[in-house]
Formats: structure tokens, C-alpha cells, sequence
């Protein structure tokens, strides 16, 4: 079995420097590099990045330096990914095993769209409480990768990223119903993300229980899962608790992506979160006014910028 001795990582934000510390740590600065266009390079090259306060010489690559990697994982925002598929392209060869980390339910049919479904693994990264500001990352859980395939001819690039991650250092299980899992997540999403944003909170904010911002996310959430229902995935009140209860587990001082969107002032995933609801809902005629409520309320954020 051929192993994966180099991974490139896009989308140096959170999670992308979560998974570049890891792979840098457990195998060395070597098998690891982050790939930016040029405009983002100029502008990230001489920045000082740091992990739970120690200093990081990641390497970066340009386009220009393009050579095919092994591994590709996709960590960039949902809004940034068309963006991103321009610049990985050069370093996607033959053998290149691609692995998403993008929020939602449709980064693995954009991937195989644009590069075949033959390198493409399904994942849902869940469970991490990292936060990333200022070319800084922190982080107390780690999480762990979710991954699956959907079509039994990846069985072997499966193996392969398995003894990858291992190696590497990324925590990880083998889903049997992988679309499940990558459902079960946007549920969560579709919950925590927007509500700590809305109510500027972070997960200590929605994990106390009978407080008004778990309530809005639990409401969410259930929207969410009669959503996912009507789209074929059935996802149940066990799994919804389940994800519930994960967020008391995660440092409570630190936040979702789209909370720290509000501080950066940075435009959020709502339109991928409350969005596709939204749109799942009017599709089956499910009224989903918690949902309504956060994208009006995220969109009024956002203008205020």
C-alpha cells in the first residue's frame, strides 16, 4: 500500500492550523506545508504564527511552487472554497487523496465535481475548540476527524489515510454511514455557530442548561434535523443530544467560527447554516422560524460592520 509521506493543508484559519500543528509535530515541518495564492502569501508570509503560544515555521506554498501532494486537506470557510479550488488545482496529481473540513453538506460533491470522486474520502472534522486570532491559534480538545467512504472502490486510499492520521497524530474513527455523520454535524452547526454568535457567547454560553442561548440552539438544531429528515437522513432526538452534550465538554471561554466572525467582523456561513434550512424547508413546506429568526438577526450583524 502506497503511503502518504507529504500533506498539504488550504485554509490556514482554526482548523487548518489545528491539523498543520499536528501533522508538524508528529512527523515533522517536512511532511507538512499550507498553499495560498499569491495576494494571501504577500500578506500572511512574514506573520508570526503561534500554538497555544508557542512560535510555528510552517511552510507555505504558492501555485508557483507546485508539486503534487500526496493529501490535500480542505480547511477553508464554505464561502472562500471556490476560491480555493483555483489554487489547490496545481498540486492535485493522479494519486492526490482530498479530504474536506469545510462546513455543510456539499463540499464533497463540489470536490469531485472539479477533481473525480475517485480522490475524494467523506469527512466531518467535530468535537475541536480551537480559536484562532491574530495568527494565533489556541485550543484544550483537539477533536478528531470523521471519515468514510460512500463508494467501496476507495476502500485502500481509505486505509491509507487511516495509517496517515495515525501516524500524524490526528485523532480519527472509520464511519460505517459517514453522509450520516456529516449530517449529524451540520445539525450541531446549524445550532451553535449561529447562536453564539447571535447571543456573543461562547460554549460555556450554550452549555448551561435552561439558559436562553441553549434553548435557541437546541430549537435550531431540531429544525435542522426535520430538515435532514425530509432530505432522506434520518437523524433522530439520540443523535441531537448526543452533539448537544459534546459542546460540555470543550474549553467554555473559547467559540464557534461564526463567533469569532462577529469579533474579526469577518461576513459568516449563515447562508450555508440557516440558509440551507431555510431553503430545505420551503422545498417540503416545514416551518422553520428559529432558523428564520438567526438568519435575519446574523444578517443585521453583519450590515452593522
Amino acid at each position: 500500500m502506497k503511503k502518504i509521506e507529504n500533506a498539504a493543508i488550504i485554509g490556514m484559519g482554526a482548523l487548518g492550523t489545528l491539523f498543520g500543528y499536528e501533522i508538524r509535530e508528529n512527523l515533522g515541518n517536512n511532511h507538512v506545508a499550507f498553499l495560498m495564492d499569491r495576494e494571501r502569501f504577500e500578506k500572511n508570509s512574514k506573520a508570526v504564527y503561534k500554538v497555544n503560544g508557542k512560535e510555528m515555521d510552517f511552510r507555505i506554498l504558492t501555485p508557483e511552487q507546485a508539486a503534487p501532494a500526496d493529501l490535500i486537506i480542505v480547511s477553508v470557510k464554505a464561502t472562500g472554497l471556490m476560491a480555493a479550488l483555483d489554487t489547490m488545482a496545481p498540486f492535485v496529481g493522479e494519486e492526490t487523496i482530498l479530504v474536506s473540513a469545510v462546513n455543510g453538506v456539499t463540499s464533497e460533491e463540489i470536490l469531485s465535481e472539479r477533481f473525480g470522486a475517485d480522490k475524494v474520502i467523506h469527512a466531518v472534522a467535530q468535537g475541536m475548540d480551537a480559536a484562532f486570532f491574530d495568527h494565533s491559534l489556541t485550543f484544550r480538545t483537539p477533536g478528531k476527524f470523521c471519515i468514510g467512504i460512500v463508494d467501496s472502490s476507495m476502500q485502500e486510499k481509505l486505509d491509507r489515510l487511516a495509517v496517515f492520521f495515525t501516524e500524524a497524530g490526528i485523532p480519527f474513527t472509520v464511519e460505517q454511514d459517514i453522509r450520516h455523520r456529516i449530517w449529524s454535524k451540520f445539525m450541531l452547526n446549524v445550532g451553535v455557530n449561529q447562536v453564539c454568535m447571535v447571543c456573543s457567547t461562547g460554549y460555556g454560553g450554550i452549555s448551561e442548561e435552561g439558559s436562553l442561548p441553549r434553548a435557541l440552539m437546541i430549537s435550531a438544531m431540531r429544525e435542522a434535523k426535520l430538515a435532514a429528515q425530509a432530505e432522506g437522513i434520518l437523524l433522530t432526538e439520540e443523535d441531537l443530544k448526543g452533539y448537544a452534550d459534546l459542546m460540555a465538554t470543550l474549553d467554555p471561554d473559547s467559540m464557534p467560527s461564526m463567533a469569532q466572525d462577529r469579533i474579526n467582523r469577518k461576513k459568516s456561513e449563515v447562508e450555508l447554516f440557516a440558509g440551507t434550512v431555510r431553503r430545505i424547508a420551503a422545498k417540503h413546506g416545514i416551518p422553520v422560524p428559529v432558523n428564520e429568526y438567526l438568519y435575519r438577526r446574523v444578517r443585521e450583524i453583519e450590515a452593522e460592520y
